[in-house]
């Protein structure tokens, strides 16, 4: 069963190269295009891995991430902030948020793969986020 994974922008365009990329490596990628739709879907669809803009109508997304982080159901889902907020006090926000990784726009369609991969990879015999351990992600 493919790993199911929510992305979230208010731009069309982005979400679109993020799922067809995603799933042309055979991730199941389902969609929001702001803050509220993405916290039904997280609810709805308990997906295994967000990718989250920052910079959208509703509620940004600061405020998912913390909404996320605050319940128990949720609160374990690996995020991957993808943004143009790019001043070091969003990017620190976001670490203190809980974002898994911080990954700033314009990006590399196969880098971003590349660390989705990576931070659900759950067969190297390392415990994955979800079991209550934490992991370590080498963006390097």
């Amino acid at each position: 069963m493919p790993r199911k994974i929510l992305a979230v922008d208010d731009e069309k365009n982005i979400v679109t190269v993020v799922k067809s990329n995603l799933e042309r490596h055979g991730f199941q990628v389902i969609t929001a295009y702001d803050g509220k739709e993405a916290l039904q879907k997280i609810q709805d669809e308990n997906p295994d891995l967000v990718i989250l803009d920052v910079m959208m109508p509703h509620m940004d997304g600061f405020e998912v991430l913390q909404h996320m982080r605050r319940n128990a159901a949720t609160r374990d889902i690996p995020v991957i902030m993808l943004t143009a907020k790019t001043q070091d006090t969003d990017v620190f926000r976001g670490w203190q948020s809980g974002v898994d990784l911080y990954l700033t726009k314009p990006f590399n369609p196969v880098e971003l793969v590349s660390f989705v991969r990576r931070i659900l990879k759950t067969d190297s015999g390392a415990p994955d986020k979800r079991s209550g351990q934490s992991k370590v992600y080498d963006v390097s």
